[in-house]
């Protein structure tokens, strides 16, 4: 009878490991249920941009390079008659500088959807742009970002593979010790996901309007597909940059939040870094 019973147990089946469609499936239902949590959330970001040119650009024959720090509201919306939500980089504060009231306009503007609300995205929008350093154009520098290749309508465009497990790359990281900060350690139970897009219109755009196709990774639980840290990097037009964005429990929200986004672009010599932070999520105020 006991030898039975051992038999038993050990003939018992394990469970059954997902496929890569089960995961993705499950990471698409996540954003969006994270889209709708989010956008309904202010946070503040503290955010500092470098730049800087080799030594043999300039006569002086020394590294020539400038700094900047942006304080900002985050909030991410969705304009009327759109498909994709937007991240709105409202600029308050410049070099320790205010650089307008801080007045809760972003939680009025989450509030007002009329014509005149769509104008005024469009308006923080450049003018947060402005703000960048460096000669390289970019618009691509907020958390969400790398987000939208999950979206259901956006996953038959990509070339998507389970991966084995592997380190993101944090740009702008000084020390080799700083990668192996607990803020970006991942468990053995998260999938690695790598992804392409491919052919057709792609989510980023050169400035000609041509498309400029992108790739990364991301590392998401398999089990509910919730994204831990995700990878953007475009490599096109004389520039590769890339985007890492590491995201964490907030105990205030109840869910995941990003906390921390490393950047890097490259051209021609020049090299622009960027470290921005997360912290005081808050709902919008009714």
């Amino acid at each position: 009878m006991a030898a039975a019973i051992a038999a038993l147990v050990v003939a018992r089946p394990t469970a059954q490991a997902p496929s890569l469609g089960d995961v993705l499936k499950r990471s698409a239902a996540y954003v969006a249920a994270f889209h709708q949590q989010l956008s309904g959330i202010v946070a503040e970001e503290d955010y500092r941009q470098d730049t800087g040119f080799p030594a043999a650009r300039f006569a002086d024959a020394v590294q020539v390079g400038t700094a900047r720090r942006l304080k900002s509201d985050l909030l991410l919306v969705k304009p009327a008659d759109s498909t994709r939500y937007v991240e709105l980089r409202d600029v308050f504060e410049v070099d320790g500088v205010p650089v307008r009231n801080r007045e809760a306009r972003l939680e009025e503007l989450l509030q007002n959807r009329s014509a005149a609300a769509e104008s005024q995205i469009a308006s923080i929008i450049a003018a947060s742009a402005r703000y960048n350093i460096g000669t390289i154009t970019r618009n691509i520098n907020t958390p969400l970002m790398a987000l939208q290749f999950l979206d259901s309508s956006r996953q038959p465009r990509l070339r998507s593979k389970h991966v084995a497990m592997s380190k993101p790359v944090f740009p702008h990281r000084q020390d080799a010790a700083a990668n192996e900060t607990a803020v970006f350690r991942v468990s053995t139970e998260m999938w690695t996901i790598e992804y392409q897009e491919r052919g057709g219109a792609t989510i980023i755009r050169r400035p000609d309007g041509s498309s400029l196709p992108a790739r990364g990774r991301f590392w998401i639980d398999p089990t509910n597909g919730s994204v831990l840290i995700s990878e953007l990097i475009v490599d096109g037009g004389g520039v590769n940059a890339t985007v890492t964005v590491s995201y964490q429990s907030e105990p205030l929200m109840g869910f995941l939040v990003p906390i921390e986004m490393r950047e890097s672009y490259v051209r021609s010599g020049e090299r622009i870094t960027g470290h921005a932070v997360y912290s005081k999520f808050r709902p919008v105020r009714k």
